[in-house]
């Protein structure tokens, strides 16, 4: 008679439950948050944190939960990619210009200058302004195609100063990156980390892309290649893994392929080619944050005044960096171009969580940056509601609201 091991006694299917239950709990957390009307990452980030270890200890975090937690954040990038073509950003305008540059670098001098000040390292200070130097496009996005106010002038330079945003903040990322895998800082290391990032980005941000543009049928050449998607996959990963192979993100390379990708998206349908992705991995990554989330640490006195002053920082630096531009759309156009860019959302976390891996942010840190970015994610779309409310002749001294590209 031919015995049959149990499922239970193999360590396949403990992964494989660990796996289920996560995406499960994960999906409850983002269904409770979409009816309550908050972002989804943050039930997704809850979801985590209850199945793991600080409260009901069904999960442990484990190396194949990181593997997906990984691709969930590699896919997450590439999607943010995917919705931004070089030449929208090129016709986004002077004033979304202005915003998303200066939002970066008040946010970021304003996160070095605090880390230093209070004895951090010079890799960690780095992180900690690159994380109040982002801006999430996802959670922007979603407030304003919420409100349907997607096409109006104050919407587009948003979307298109926080793409610049991002895209500096990544760049900034790439830098903390290569200087800690160095071990110090010094001029000429970060003037090598500096470079290398935008070699790396111009490349194929501009090279990729006008390849991808005059040749679009490219990811229907191999004879494998029933849809774009493995053709873009597989360039996805492949890039994401150079870059880290060099010492960079992995999302920056999985966000410039995205960008590269983009420029098909006339020829093929891509995105709903990579959609089911986008749906299935970064769940994984948004709850894996809530796995490594200490509860104990995040509630400690130190830890929680921390959250506080970070967030506040958060705030404060952002609206400081983006209001000079953002006035010159008018009163009301120019508190929801200011207000918008303050949400770090997931942009926010990826960096908390890169620092992490790289071991220059301590427990504490990484779950105060987590909670800043839920803060600063949670407190703006009621104020942006409000002020999307106000009729048109609120908008102050600017020209009126209209929807046009390019503001």
């Amino acid at each position: 008679m031919i015995s049959l091991p149990l499922a239970a006694e193999s360590p396949v299917a403990g992964v494989i439950a660990d796996l289920a239950i996560i995406l499960f709990a994960a999906k409850l957390g983002d269904e409770l948050f979409k009816r309550l009307g908050q972002p989804a990452l943050v039930g997704e980030i809850l979801a985590g944190l209850i199945v793991g270890p600080s409260v009901l200890g069904i999960v442990e975090p484990g190396e194949t939960i990181e593997v997906f937690a990984e691709l969930g954040v590699v896919f997450i990038l590439f999607w943010v990619g995917l919705e931004t073509k070089l030449s929208e950003m090129r016709a986004v305008g002077k004033t979304a210009g202005i915003v998303g540059v200066a939002g970066v670098f008040v946010p970021f001098v304003a996160g070095v200058g605090a880390g230093l000040v209070f004895g951090e390292s010079t890799e960690t200070s780095l992180f900690i302004g690159a994380a109040l130097a982002a801006t999430s496009v996802g959670i922007t996005s979603a407030v304003f195609a919420d409100l349907k106010i997607l096409a109006t002038r104050a919407a587009r330079t948003v979307l298109g100063a926080a793409v610049i945003d991002d895209i500096l903040a990544l760049l900034l990322v790439a830098v903390a990156v290569g200087i800690a895998a160095e071990g110090g800082v010094d001029a000429a290391g970060i003037l090598i980390s500096a470079g290398l990032a935008f070699g790396f980005v111009a490349v194929f941000a501009l090279g990729g892309t006008a390849v991808m543009r005059r040749a679009p049928q490219l990811l229907h050449a191999p004879r494998f290649a029933d849809s774009p998607l493995l053709p873009a996959v597989i360039l996805c990963l492949g890039i994401a893994a150079f870059a880290a192979k060099i010492g960079l993100a992995a999302v920056i390379g999985a966000f410039l392929a995205g960008m590269i990708v983009a420029e098909t998206k006339e020829q093929h349908s891509i995105e709903d080619e990579v959609a089911p992705l986008y749906a299935f991995f970064p769940p994984f990554f948004f709850a894996s944050i809530g796995l490594n989330l200490d509860l104990d640490v995040l509630l400690e006195p130190d830890t929680l005044l921390l959250v506080v002053g970070l967030s506040a920082l958060a705030i404060v630096s952002k609206l400081a960096g983006a209001w000079p531009g953002a006035r010159r759309l008018g009163g009301r156009d120019g508190k929801i171009v200011a207000l918008g860019m303050v949400p770090r959302g997931e942009v926010g976390i990826i960096v908390a969580g890169i620092g992490q891996v790289e071991g220059v942010l301590s427990t504490e840190l990484f779950a105060a940056i987590v909670g800043m970015s839920i803060v600063t994610t949670l407190v703006v779309p009621p104020f942006l509601r409000r002020l999307a409310a106000e009729p048109p002749g609120a908008s102050g001294p600017g020209p009126p609201a209209t929807p046009a590209a390019g503001a």
